[in-house]
């Protein structure tokens, strides 16, 4: 066992010992975060940890759970002369129905990159002649910022900003996964970073509700190790409750300044999940009071039909029903240089990791067709 890579070695030593000690059966548990997804392959942990254990990718990445109609949406606005379409840079290369936002640039949308919600606002203020649309994207950990440049461009009286919200909720996507039938995860590591904002209450009436451990953590080998063992022990014991192993980070109550410049602007609704389809009380949308700035209000709603490519089975993926290898169209019709959905393109995505990393299925390697020039 190679542990020379790990900051502390010693301490990543112990704590898979004590997770080979500890376990008597085999176990399914899932990490709800693309972050937590891609550090999990990069360092091998996977592979250190006891064979009857397995470690199942569910939707962590805001980027690859954005319906397709809505980028679609988004594209149509940057297609506007009149507009300035802002977002994230993951977003730019993630597939709609048909075409990119890169695309839509590279067809003379004006379509920009931006570092925050605040920039996008920035933009709107030097240039008053236009509309500036933030397509916002991310989980709990992004919402605060949109929703503090929704604040500030009502109090500054800024009339040519607009919000196109594509913000979920981590929580509400894993009482879906819980309900449905065919759920086979038995523990869950929960996003640190999503936490940070609304702590661990969230999650408590999940585990008390459908008999499941949750473990908070984060994203360094000693974290997801941690996270992964006090899981472990959990079920072995028969327990189900939320634990807190990023405790440098996330406190119980969470961020209530950030809880309160969210639940000021927003409120849940209902939204489709790429891949997965409609979990209640799942996306942000904003206030009526915020009306005015709502792109979809003021420019109208996206189509609510798209199709995905048939081969691709990024839903199931998505849903932890199945690993990216999986996939006949894994690293060979789908790569990063061509993907089909988007798991593959994005940055956290479980696709990308898999093929970044080189879990390929057996007899297929990097070099499959398609594959040339992948990153």
């Amino acid at each position: 066992m190679n542990l020379a890579p790990f900051r502390d070695p010693a301490i990543a030593a112990r704590l898979i010992e004590e997770t080979h000690r500890v376990q008597s059966r085999p176990w399914v548990i899932m990490e709800t975060c693309g972050g937590q997804t891609h550090a999990i392959l990069r360092l091998g942990l996977d592979q250190l940890l006891p064979r009857g254990l397995e470690l199942v990718h569910g939707p962590g990445c805001p980027v690859c759970v954005t319906p397709a109609p809505l980028i679609d949406h988004a594209i149509a606005l940057a297609a506007r002369p009149e507009v300035i379409l802002a977002t994230f840079g993951d977003m730019m290369r993630v597939p709609g129905t048909a075409s990119t936002l890169f695309a839509a640039r590279a067809a003379g949308g004006d379509v920009r990159m931006v570092y925050s919600a605040l920039d996008a606002l920035e933009l709107a203020h030097t240039n008053p002649d236009r509309e500036v649309v933030f397509f916002a994207i991310g989980f709990e950990t992004t919402a605060p910022g949109s929703a503090q440049a929704v604040m500030r461009a009502r109090s500054q009286g800024v009339a040519n900003f607009s919000l196109l919200s594509a913000h979920v909720l981590v929580p509400a996507a894993i009482r879906y996964l819980l309900e449905d039938p065919g759920n086979r995860v038995q523990g869950y590591l929960a996003a640190g970073h999503a936490c940070a904002v609304l702590g661990g209450q969230p999650y408590e009436e999940l585990a008390a509700r459908f008999d499941v451990p949750i473990v908070i953590t984060g994203f360094e080998a000693i974290d997801l190790l941690r996270g992964i063992l006090r899981v472990v022990q959990m079920l072995e014991a028969g327990e189900a409750r939320v634990e807190n192993a990023y405790e440098r980070v996330v406190h119980h109550e969470g961020n209530l300044q950030a809880q309160d410049a969210i639940w000021n602007v927003f409120m849940s609704r209902g939204r489709e999940w790429r891949g997965i389809g409609l979990i209640p009380a799942s996306g942000l949308t904003l206030k009526p009071e915020y009306s005015a700035w709502n792109a979809q209000l003021k420019f109208g709603p996206p189509a609510e039909t798209s199709t995905e490519p048939g081969i691709c089975i990024s839903g199931l993926v998505l849903q932890g029903l199945k690993k990216p290898p999986e996939c006949p169209a894994f690293g060979r019709e789908c790569t990063p240089g061509h993907p089909l959905g988007a798991p593959m393109v994005s940055a956290e995505g479980a696709c990308a990791a898999y093929f970044s990393y080189q879990r390929m299925p057996e007899g297929r390697d990097d070099k499959s067709p398609g594959s040339e020039g992948a990153a």
